[in-house]
């Protein structure tokens, strides 16, 4: 099983790319490719075909995938993107900004 350092509902920051810098939440995390959707981020047009009878088709926008070594945790106290550790606290895993030990989760 692959793991990756962001999760769903997760607050991240763009490292690099055309969205540099753009802040979102994460939509879904795909550990297999190793990709994220975040909202906001990575927009793609999408062509849709209409599926029933009087249903309208057309361009849709929606998120693309991004590698998730492309973005960073959000920390919201150094407010900026950061690395996390990983410390056991009352018998739980949490994920903890090693700049000021802000614990995620």
């Amino acid at each position: 099983m692959k793991h990756l350092h962001v999760k769903k509902g997760d607050t991240v920051i763009v490292l690099n790319g055309d969205d540099k810098g753009v802040k979102g939440e994460v939509i879904a995390a795909s550990p297999d490719e190793g990709k994220v959707l975040v909202k906001g981020a990575n927009i793609i047009h999408k062509h849709v075909k209409p599926r029933r009878q009087g249903e309208a088709g057309g361009i849709v926008d929606a998120e693309g995938a991004i590698y998730a070594s492309k973005v960073a945790l959000f920390c919201p106290k150094c407010e900026k993107g950061v690395r996390t550790r990983t410390e056991v606290a009352d018998g739980k895993k949490v994920r903890v900004c090693t700049k000021c030990g802000y614990k995620f989760d």
